[in-house]
């Protein structure tokens, strides 16, 4: 009951509050995910994914960032993960309770339940999607086949990460190819080789990246304040999202 007053009180303006919120995936997995609302309902909605082997805690620092920004953020546990922050990730628990599959690729569905999630029930305005590692991987391939469900996309240290689990090798690529969204990409330096073939696929005249200088980090993470270049990366971010807003 706490929780459904708090995300009430939250939703009509009164508080800013991080909240932890369930809903299904779209074979019927619960997913986990925190609500990180300004008092601003309309303004615009990131949907944040975290890389592998982690969990929403990710963006701990970040999400409450981008709220200071005037973004408001749904961060995600996909089935395929673990734990980072101290934060364990429920939707990975959960399914490997229910004994369905954990794989990169079979997150791909959470991607989508998340999206539409987002949109029916907290998005009034612009929707953006944000990938780490493999999650922006599947971000950039969501945003190709459905440009319609979101505004913008970013993904940090993309790749294509899922020939082994039965995807073919330009997967990514294919999806991305699709894309009419502006998208942004950024990764550790020595990690350009890894999506740059997927960046040049990406048609939209909209598309933009950073690489650090320095030796930079993967994922998002390397918008973390203890790594002394993550300001570098946030302005790179701050000035896409201007852009898209």
């Amino acid at each position: 009951m706490y929780i459904i007053v708090l995300l009430a009180g939250l939703l009509s303006g009164l508080i800013q509050e991080k909240v932890q919120i369930k809903f299904p995936s779209i074979d019927g997995l619960e997913l986990t995910a925190d609500l990180y609302m300004t008092h601003d309902k309309s303004a615009p909605f990131v949907v944040l994914f975290h890389q592998a082997r982690w969990s929403r805690g990710e963006y701990m620092e970040i999400a409450p960032h981008l709220n200071k920004l005037g973004f408001n953020c749904m961060a995600v546990d996909l089935r395929s993960g673990g734990e980072v922050n101290g934060v364990k990730n429920l939707s990975f628990m959960a399914a490997e309770k229910a004994m369905k599959p954990t794989k990169y690729v079979d997150a791909y569905q959470d991607i989508d339940a998340a999206v539409k999630y987002a949109r029916q029930y907290f998005a009034e305005g612009k929707l953006i999607v944000w990938g780490s590692s493999y999650s922006s991987a599947l971000a950039l391939r969501y945003a190709g086949e459905h440009n319609e469900a979101i505004d913008a996309v970013l993904a940090f240290s993309p790749g294509e990460y899922f020939k082994s689990q039965g995807k073919p090798a330009t997967y990514v690529a294919e999806g991305a190819a699709k894309i009419t969204r502006p998208v942004f990409i950024t990764s550790a330096k020595g990690e350009k080789n890894s999506w740059w073939g997927i960046y040049e696929a990406i048609p939209a005249t909209e598309k933009t990246y950073y690489l650090p200088e320095t030796a930079g980090n993967h994922g998002a993470k390397a918008l973390w304040a203890k790594f002394g270049d993550s300001l570098r990366y946030w302005d790179a971010v701050e000035k896409f999202l201007e852009s898209v807003n």
